[in-house]
């Protein structure tokens, strides 16, 4: 049994969250199916080239909406696993003097795939060896530090959980790709961009001297409040801005979609930067 993890990054400085991260996993053999469908969508709907969330406006957002109903069908089947994982700007690491931004993406990508997933909890009966691959997309361009990434999170199948659900991260299956060429992981950049838009309240902007917000802002409104039904059809309560509810501890790998608020351990809550002391 194989899974593929993709996985993006995006906005690692909003002005309420930050460092938003986001993964779709799907079991290997199921892959190209999935890819057929979207792809199927794309080309019914006229969506040429790379889909991005950045690339939506008035002119296309029925089209944006049909290929991410096509997605969230899958998601709901259980075909596809998402998770979305982001900062709240109020809890304040300390140690700022010390800041390494590409060390922090790093150190947050290996937190991500360590616990997003439940990887832990993916393989109850333990019948056999569950090998995952990692898709990164647009990792820093530097090699010593990456190579040290791949290292630390291959390490990760000699740690007690995942050697005991026999669970194998091989360093040689943690590799970049290129977006354009896989449609699942331009659907995460859709998901991923519709999350750091509402929470960093990007729906409100205004270009400067307007009194009215543009028509690209209100048609990227409209594709984030389809997405945000899609997800509610699957957790009526679905809080876009918490953690989602586990009563097991099996859930972070049972459920389909999956949100997680990161607090590093050493921060420190300000909250001068928060939402209410904007108001």
């Amino acid at each position: 049994m194989r899974y593929i993890i993709y996985c993006d990054e995006s906005s690692s400085g909003g002005v309420f969250y930050s460092n938003f991260y986001g993964g779709a996993l799907v079991r290997a053999d199921e892959r190209e199916g999935i890819e057929a469908a979207l792809n199927a969508i794309k080309a019914i709907r006229n969506l040429q080239g790379e889909a991005k969330w950045t690339k939506i406006s008035e002119y296309n957002e029925a089209a944006y909406i049909d290929l991410v109903d096509c997605f969230f069908d899958l998601v709901k089947a259980n075909l596809i696993k998402v998770r979305i994982m982001f900062t709240q700007n109020i809890n304040q690491t300390k140690g700022v003097a010390d800041f390494d931004a590409e060390d922090e993406y790093f150190k947050l990508y290996y937190q991500f795939l360590k616990h997003a997933f439940g990887l832990q909890y993916c393989n109850p009966e333990c019948a056999e060896d569950i090998h995952v691959s990692v898709y990164l997309d647009d990792a820093p361009d530097n090699r010593e530090k990456l190579q040290r990434f791949k290292y630390f999170l291959s390490m990760l199948s000699l740690s007690k959980d995942f050697r005991a659900s026999r669970v194998k991260l091989l360093e040689s299956e943690i590799t970049e790709i290129n977006s354009k060429s896989h449609t699942i992981l331009q659907a995460v950049d859709i998901v991923l961009g519709a999350m750091q838009f509402r929470l960093n309240d990007q729906h409100k902007a205004k270009p400067d001297g307007q009194r009215l917000r543009g028509k690209r802002t209100r048609a990227k409104e409209r594709v984030y409040k389809h997405i945000n039904a899609r997800i509610r059809d699957i957790y009526p309560g679905f809080n876009i801005g918490t953690s989602t509810a586990r009563l097991e501890l099996s859930h972070s790998w049972e459920h389909p979609y999956r949100h997680w608020c990161f607090t590093p351990r050493q921060s420190v809550r300000d909250l001068t930067r928060g939402k209410r002391a904007n108001k």
